[in-house]
């Protein structure tokens, strides 16, 4: 089960209102059953328990032809989830980073990241996260961000306010480079051009941090970071932040500013508010220039 927080145990659907027609609108006409938000907590719950099992012991692991390493954790959670989602929404497919696509063109696809940052993870670090996303007609409508060691949760319902660990969150309303706090997962995960894009607005933040991979999105989400700036991302690593995001307040769109959908290039820049994004924007914009 989920680690004690301290707080109210909750069904998730409980802290949500139920989707009106003006919401279907906004949404493209899908429908959140509040059943999938709750369904979407108990795959966390699922993911967390296997996860704090194996986590910092001698678990085994190797290397995919990508170079990037999976653990026996990894491919656990994942076949928990899809086995969980496919009980209760036969009709929906499966996107997960670990056994690929089943029904890809559904008109719902659950995206499974099953531990994002597993680097972390092997190395012992509580920053890495189980991600959940779904989305209708390829745009994400409902995300959950979970820590299973800290007892975070975000999970973001398209058209609500995000709920860190059951109470309502925002972000910062910071709205200047020079006073926002920069985060991205690593340097060495840009390209030798995207590197030197990110690297231009280093200079201009108020601090740069590096490391946190989904646990930063989370950070934003709740105000305690500004700006996430990142490309070479999968599907599975951003279709659950979205719907967090954008329900705490953030602005999320890809380098370009169009918002994030299936088949985007990966880029992405997630910021407080819509006047950080452009200034972000015009930078990354600028530095493609010369």
């Amino acid at each position: 089960g989920r680690r004690a927080t301290g707080r109210r145990v909750i069904h998730l659907s409980e802290s949500f209102r139920p989707v009106t027609p003006a919401d279907q609108t906004h949404t493209g006409g899908a429908v959140i059953d509040p059943a999938w938000i709750d369904l979407a907590g108990q795959c966390a719950d699922v993911a967390g328990e296997i996860a704090r099992g194996l986590f910092r012991t001698s678990l085994k692991q190797s290397t995919k032809p990508d170079r990037t390493p999976v653990t026996e954790a990894d491919q656990a959670i994942e076949r928990a989830v899809r086995a969980l989602i496919s009980e209760r929404c036969p009709g929906h497919g499966l996107l997960g980073e670990e056994y690929g696509a089943q029904d890809r063109d559904a008109e719902y696809l659950w995206v499974i990241d099953p531990i994002d940052g597993t680097r972390g993870f092997l190395c012992g670090k509580p920053l890495f996260g189980f991600l959940l996303g779904l989305m209708h007609r390829g745009e994400p409508v409902l995300g959950v961000i979970d820590q299973p060691i800290t007892g975070d949760r975000w999970i973001g319902v398209h058209g609500q306010p995000t709920r860190y660990n059951g109470e309502i969150c925002q972000t910062s309303p910071v709205t200047a480079l020079t006073a926002a706090r920069l985060s991205t997962t690593a340097p060495g995960a840009f390209s030798a051009a995207d590197r030197g894009r990110f690297d231009r607005l280093v200079p201009h933040a108020y601090i740069t941090s590096y490391g946190g991979d989904c646990y930063q999105y989370g950070l934003v989400a709740s105000g305690h970071l500004d700006l996430v700036v990142e490309a070479s991302l999968a599907v599975h690593d951003w279709a659950a932040l979205v719907p967090v995001c954008t329900g705490a307040g953030a602005t999320v769109t890809d380098w370009a500013g169009a918002p994030m959908k299936l088949g985007t290039d990966g880029r992405i820049i997630v910021a407080s508010t819509p006047v950080l994004a452009n200034q972000v924007r015009t930078l990354l914009s600028a530095s493609e220039a010369r």
